[in-house]
């Protein structure tokens, strides 16, 4: 599956007769642009869900349908930049806490030592 961002719709009225009625969209993948199948009816702007290869064409309505990019699905809310590192003007970033501590070595057991053995002078000689 892919996320893309919907440019504009496209129009082509000349067409194979298996494309029926179905909408075709300009989606941007990254910085490529590709065409999809609208199986949603989403509009510019949106951010879609795609698949591609046997199930977008199982997506667009048969498995003999000609699409190798069927969008399946709007992403509702969705922010493309979020998770990536503020770019910094050559300035350290402040944190608020305080910096975590190492870890302490782990604890090396000190070897068994037997108590001495206590003698018995019951029974024996003197």
């Amino acid at each position: 599956m892919l996320i893309c961002k919907v440019v504009k719709p496209l129009v082509s009225t000349n067409r194979i007769p298996d494309f029926e009625h179905k909408h075709l969209q300009v989606v941007l993948d990254g910085s490529t642009q590709k065409v999809a199948v609208d199986a949603v009816g989403c509009i510019p702007g949106d951010w879609v869900i795609c698949v591609g290869s046997s199930a977008a064409r199982e997506a667009a309505g048969s498995k003999s349908y000609p699409s190798d990019l069927t969008i399946v699905g709007i992403i509702d809310h969705w922010d493309p930049d979020a998770g990536k590192a503020p770019v910094n003007s050559g300035t350290a970033a402040k944190t608020d806490s305080a910096p975590m501590p190492e870890p302490a070595p782990p604890a090396v057991p000190s070897p068994a030592v037997a108590p001495p053995a206590a003698s018995s002078n019951g029974g024996g000689q003197a």
